[in-house]
């Protein structure tokens, strides 16, 4: 992330399949480190797919945790220059971004004052947490889900990509997205229900229920949950 200063948050890039079974223990976890007493929930990639059921699930499934939440209905690009929305992230100790459509995530939030807003809660101590669609919009650059080539995202986190559903993901995609990485960037591919994550220092870690593969000069290297110190971005 650019920044004069290094931030003090924690920042969870999730590989898809939010707020399933095996987040129990990621989001616990998320939460202790945030400190927060609710998680602030945007819906925005989902606006397209019924974003109202977002709220009620992630409400179901921090419930058991004492979480309560907030679910922001941020879907187009008037949304993230309203006022109170900004505010509302800006204060936030816990933030969450729903999976769904990149491309929509992107040009909402791109230059926004609610993204601005998030950087700056994020570099005061927040927790981020991004799922599938956009973990990949918070990285420069940005898989691009129409044909796994790259894009510019929203440079949240610099030389860095997320290919997320990476288990299951078709195979002449992957081979494109490893076959155009930019020299100067890392891809790492992201099983579902499975986080890389950074808390504040310079490395990564992984959590969940499947495993982190990062495509370096020497090949794939994969990470299974509980792995540490791992050098990226």
């Amino acid at each position: 992330m650019a920044s004069k200063h290094a931030p003090k948050g924690t920042l969870a890039l999730i590989g898809g399949g939010e707020w399933g079974e095996h987040h129990q223990a990621l989001d616990r976890r998320l939460s202790e480190l945030s400190g927060a007493a609710d998680v602030v929930v945007l819906p925005t990639a989902a606006a397209f797919e019924h974003p109202e059921r977002i709220g009620g699930i992630a409400e179901q499934h921090f419930a058991p945790l004492g979480v309560s939440t907030r679910t922001l209905p941020v879907l187009n690009r008037r949304d993230a220059e309203d006022s109170a929305n900004a505010k509302a992230v800006e204060h936030a100790k816990f933030i969450y971004l729903a999976d769904g459509s990149p491309m929509h995530l992107r040009s909402v939030l791109k230059g926004s004052a609610l993204y601005e807003a998030m950087i700056d809660a994020f570099r005061k101590g927040a927790v981020v947490a991004a799922s599938g669609a956009a973990a990949t919009v918070l990285c420069d650059p940005m898989v691009d889900p129409r044909g796994g080539a790259y894009t510019v995202g929203l440079g949240f986190v610099e030389n860095l990509a997320v290919f997320p559903y990476h288990g299951t993901a078709a195979d002449h995609l992957l081979a494109r997205s490893i076959d155009l990485k930019p020299p100067e960037a890392i891809l790492t591919g992201i099983d579902a229900e499975t986080a890389l994550v950074r808390e504040p220092g310079p490395t990564w870690s992984v959590a969940g229920a499947g495993v982190v593969t990062i495509y370096g000069a020497d090949g794939p290297t994969r990470y299974a949950a509980g792995a540490e110190g791992i050098d990226l971005p």
